[in-house]
C-alpha cells in the first residue's frame, strides 16, 4: 500500500472514531455477583447504520487448505483471508455453544496506532474467536494471536470475555505501522491487558478504557502482551517504573468527551447497581467525574453491587437515560412537551460562541440489537447458554431468550429479514422501530405503556426458564447420547422460535394499538386495554378524546419565547 493511501486511510480512520466511539455499553456480572449463580454480559450493539439481527454460524469439520473470508463487521468491506481451522463451534449471536461470551465497546484511543495493513476487525476477532474457543482465557489468547499474525485492523477496544466460571476486560489497541526496508510492518499486532472481574463484583465500560494499574505479580487474575509498558515507553506515552504504567493513561488519555459521553454511562450503571454508594464513597461523590470535570476522581475499575443482581436487573440497567441525575434529560427544555429523554445527533451544539453537549445516555435511539448473555455453570452447554436479545432501542423494546445449541434463528430476527435500507414487515427490528419513533414524539404517554407490557413478558419468560430447563434436562438425560443431545436442541430450537414469533406478534399488535390511541396528540378513552369507547351513538365514531397538552416546562419555555404574541387579551 502506498504512502499517500496509508494517510488517507489513517485519517479516514481518525475521523470515523470520533464519529462512532461514542457507541456501546457493557455491564460485566460475576457469578457470584448474580442472584442465581449465572455469569451475566450486557450489550447494546449501537449504531447509525447496523441492522438489529441475531447472526448464527453452525459448528463445522474443514479440510486442511480451507480459508476464511474476513470482511470488516462495520462495512462489510474485505479485509483478506486467514486458515480456517479443522473444527469450529456454533455461535449465536455473541455467544457460543460452550457458553463463551464476547462483546465490546470502541475507545478508539491514539489514531497513529491504527495498522491499515491489517486483516483483523474487532468484529471479526469477536465472531472468529467464539468459533474457536472454550473457554474466556482461551479467548483472550485467541484474540491476541490472530492480531498479531494478521495484523489489527481497527482501533482501541474493550472487550467483555466470559465463560460460565470466569469473567474478563481485555483492553487492546495495535501498534500502528512501521516499514522495513522489505517494505514489511516491524509493528504488526497489539498491545493488550486482560483483568479478571473479581467474583461477587461487577463491571463495566462504555467506549472509554477503564485498565489503569496492571499488577504484573498476579498471572492468575492478570494476563497482558509482553511488551504493554515497553512500547508505551518507545513511542513516549509513557515514563515511569511498570508499577507506575496505566493503560488507559498512556493508549486512550481521558478528556471532556472520553468522561461525559462515556464513563457517566458507567457510573450511572454503578450508582443503579449499588443503590447510590461505589465502593465506600456515595455515588454523588463521583459525579465531577461522570460529568467530565474532574478526570482524577477515577471510577473504580469493579464494584461490588449493593445486594446480588438478577437478570431483569441488568436488563433494566440498559434502559436508563441518567433519570434522577443532573444529567437528566427528561426534566429541561430540550426534552420538548413530552418529557422525552432523547436528543438527535451529532453529540454537540454550537451556540452564541458556546459549545454544549447532548447526552449520551445508556439507552439509545440507534442501537441496532442489545442482549444479555447467560451462562450457567451447573447446567451442561446443551441447555446452559440463553442469549436474551432484544433489537433497536432498549428502552422501548422487549428481549427475547434464544438458546446457544438451537439449529435455526427465529425468522422475525434472522439474518436476511430486512435491512437499514430495506423495511421487512416481518421483522422484529422494524416494527420496534416504529413503536420507538412513535414514542419518541410522546413519550410519558407512550413509554409507561410499552414498559408494561416488556415487564409483563420479560418477567415471565424469567419465571419460565426453571421450567424449560427442567423438560430440556429430561430429554437430555443423564448420560447424553447423540439422540438425546439432537431431541434436547429440537426441543430448544422450538421453544426459542415460539417465543420470538410472540413477541413480534405482541409487538405488531402493540403497534396498531398505540396508532389508534394516541393519533394526532389526542388520546381516546377506553373500555379496556386494546377496546376503545365509542360516543354512544355509532361503534365506528370515538368518545370525545383527552387533550392532555404539553408539560410545565414546555409552557414555560414557550411563555417566555412568544408570549407577547400568544397571550389570551
Amino acid at each position: 500500500m502506498n504512502k499517500f493511501l496509508k494517510s488517507a486511510l489513517c485519517a479516514a480512520f481518525a475521523i470515523m472514531s470520533v464519529q462512532s466511539g461514542l457507541a456501546c455499553t457493557n455491564v460485566l456480572v460475576t457469578k457470584g455477583a448474580s442472584k442465581d449463580g449465572s455469569v451475566l454480559v450486557t450489550y447494546a450493539a449501537d449504531s447509525h447504520q447496523l441492522y438489529g439481527e441475531l447472526y448464527f454460524t453452525p459448528a463445522g469439520f474443514f479440510k486442511p487448505g480451507i480459508m476464511l473470508n474476513v470482511t470488516e463487521w462495520d462495512t462489510g468491506r474485505f479485509l483478506g483471508q486467514i486458515p480456517q481451522i479443522g473444527r469450529t463451534y456454533q455461535t449465536v449471536g455473541n455467544m457460543n455453544e460452550h457458553q463463551v461470551i464476547i462483546t465490546e465497546t470502541t475507545y478508539g484511543g491514539r489514531p497513529e496506532l491504527y495498522d491499515p495493513d491489517g486483516i483483523m476487525d474487532y468484529g471479526s476477532l469477536i465472531y472468529i474467536t467464539l468459533q474457536r474457543a472454550r473457554t474466556a482465557r482461551e479467548a483472550i489468547q485467541i484474540i491476541a494471536d490472530l492480531a498479531n499474525e494478521y495484523g489489527y485492523a481497527s482501533s482501541g477496544e474493550s472487550f467483555s470475555i466470559a465463560d460460565k466460571d470466569e469473567v474478563w476486560i481485555m483492553e487492546l489497541i495495535g501498534k500502528g505501522s512501521k516499514l522495513d526496508k522489505k517494505g514489511r510492518n516491524v509493528r504488526k499486532g497489539i498491545v493488550w491487558v486482560a483483568a479478571r472481574v473479581p467474583d461477587g463484583y461487577i463491571c463495566a465500560h462504555a467506549n472509554q478504557a477503564r485498565i489503569t494499574n496492571i499488577n504484573f505479580d498476579d498471572p492468575e487474575n492478570w494476563l497482558y502482551s509482553e511488551d504493554v509498558v515497553d512500547f508505551a515507553r518507545e513511542m513516549g506515552y509513557f515514563e515511569g517504573t511498570d508499577e507506575e504504567f496505566s493503560f488507559c493513561d498512556a493508549y486512550a488519555p481521558l478528556n471532556f468527551g472520553a468522561l461525559r459521553g462515556c464513563e457517566a454511562r458507567v457510573w450511572s450503571a454503578f450508582n443503579i447497581l449499588c443503590d447510590g454508594v461505589i465502593g465506600d464513597r456515595p455515588a454523588d461523590e463521583y459525579l465531577d467525574f461522570a460529568m467530565g470535570y474532574n478526570a482524577d476522581n477515577r471510577l473504580p475499575l469493579f464494584v461490588k453491587p449493593s445486594e446480588k443482581v438478577s437478570l431483569k436487573d441488568v436488563a433494566d440497567v440498559m434502559r436508563d437515560h441518567f433519570e434522577g441525575s443532573p444529567m437528566d434529560m427528561t426534566v429541561d427544555a430540550g426534552a420538548g412537551g413530552h418529557h422525552t429523554p432523547y436528543r438527535w445527533r451529532p453529540m454537540e451544539f454550537e451556540y452564541d460562541g458556546k459549545t454544549y453537549v447532548n447526552e449520551r445516555a445508556i439507552a439509545t435511539q440507534q442501537t441496532g440489537f442489545w442482549i444479555v448473555c447467560q451462562s450457567r455453570s451447573w447446567l451442561p452447554d446443551e441447555i446452559g447458554g440463553v442469549i436474551w436479545f432484544g433489537t433497536d432501542d432498549a428502552a422501548t423494546s422487549c428481549l427475547t431468550p434464544v438458546y446457544t445449541t438451537v439449529n435455526e434463528i427465529p425468522g422475525c430476527i434472522k439474518v436476511g429479514n430486512g435491512s437499514m435500507l430495506e423495511y421487512s414487515p416481518t421483522s422484529l427490528f422494524w416494527v420496534t422501530n416504529r413503536i420507538a419513533n412513535f414514542a419518541y414524539m410522546l413519550y410519558d404517554r407512550i413509554e409507561p405503556e410499552v414498559r408494561e407490557v416488556i415487564d409483563a413478558r420479560e418477567n415471565a419468560a424469567i419465571e419460565e426458564q426453571p421450567e424449560i430447563d427442567a423438560a430440556a434436562l429430561k430429554i437430555l438425560g443423564e448420560t447424553p447420547t447423540e439422540e438425546s443431545i439432537a431431541a434436547t436442541r429440537d426441543f430448544l430450537t422450538t421453544y426459542s422460535i415460539a417465543q420470538a414469533q410472540s413477541l413480534f406478534d405482541t409487538w405488531k399488535e402493540l403497534d396498531i394499538y398505540l396508532l389508534v390511541k394516541y393519533m394526532d396528540g389526542n388520546v381516546k378513552k377506553e373500555n379496556g386495554h386494546g377496546t376503545f369507547l365509542n360516543n354512544g351513538y355509532s361503534d365506528r365514531i370515538p368518545a370525545s378524546p383527552d387533550q392532555p397538552g404539553y408539560s410545565d416546562k414546555w409552557k414555560e419555555v414557550v411563555a417566555k419565547d412568544a408570549g407577547e404574541v400568544l397571550e389570551v387579551k
